[in-house]
């Protein structure tokens, strides 16, 4: 490289540090204000009732206490909350991913009537809020008397999470190049050994980001417990256990937030355990 293309070279890295140092600190002002809230309520979980209670609040504690965890896994049916909503959760997810993969497989690599009709269906039905069905769908529940149990959370879900995966799974069945199915076929390989040994380890990294949805709106749900279980307390999930800690006189802050940072705990798990699957693209190779 010659010296007036060194000092080119270096003119121009002058003039795009600036803009870099900028998205950088941005990037970094965003990520504080976005982690603030989580930083509260884990501290907030750590601080004694006198300082959570206390009019100056400050962004640390010198006497970190676990009062609040031992009062939350005090609670008598905290396991069964805990084991139910792992149920309700994981139910979800692998429902979703497995009529999602199949359902996107579908119209993608087939035509048929309808198609593009269904797919702006698929569409539509992320546009309703979830509000405006919550009363429908508990009369629905209730005549197909589902009330008070598990399935009534389970079936709700996976209605609402199944278009945004089938949508979003569409697009990488699509970036599977149909070739490679092509040289699959001439090497013997049937529709169905194709589908689930060539295709579905290709689409793997869209079943996971959709499951990660899947998981988090489900996990996270209050709406539909408070609404469809009335009465039976055995079925409650963990959302409901945070009503334990509001109380007419004077609300548990402390329980509270420490209830809120255990029901975090589980979503940190998912999200680490298949992180690496989410930045993973397709692999593969089509032979000519």
């Amino acid at each position: 490289m010659s010296a007036v293309d060194g000092v080119s070279l270096r003119g121009r890295l002058r003039v795009r540090r600036p803009w870099r140092l900028f998205a950088e600190a941005s990037a970094l002002l965003v990520a504080v204000v976005v982690a603030f809230p989580l930083y509260w309520m884990v501290l907030s979980a750590f601080k004694p009732a006198g300082e959570v209670q206390s009019t100056e609040a400050k962004p640390w504690t010198l006497a970190p206490s676990l009062d609040s965890f031992r009062r939350v896994f005090a609670q008598e049916d905290f396991g069964r909350y805990f084991l139910n909503s792992l149920l309700v959760a994981g139910s979800v997810v692998v429902l979703s991913a497995l009529i999602a993969f199949l359902a996107a497989t579908a119209v993608t690599r087939f035509r048929f009537r309808f198609r593009t009709t269904l797919l702006i269906m698929f569409l539509v039905a992320q546009m309703v809020p979830v509000e405006a069905l919550t009363i429908p769908l508990f009369f629905l529940m209730r005549d197909f008397g589902q009330l008070n149990t598990l399935g009534s959370l389970i079936l709700p879900h996976l209605a609402f999470s199944l278009p945004f995966a089938v949508w979003m799974l569409r697009g990488f069945v699509k970036a599977v190049p149909e070739a490679l199915e092509e040289a699959a076929y001439l090497d013997g390989a049937s529709r169905t050994r194709f589908l689930w040994q060539i295709l579905f380890p290709l689409v793997f990294p869209g079943l996971v980001a959709t499951s990660v949805f899947s998981f988090i709106s489900t996990w996270n749900d209050f709406l539909f417990a408070k609404t469809f279980l009335i009465s039976d307390v055995s079925q409650s999930t963990l959302p409901m256990a945070l009503l334990v800690f509001f109380k007419p006189d004077e609300n548990d802050w402390g329980g509270i937030m420490a209830a809120s940072t255990v029901m975090t705990v589980p979503v940190l798990v998912f999200f680490v355990l298949v992180q690496r699957r989410l930045v993973s693209g397709l692999g593969g190779a089509v032979k000519d």
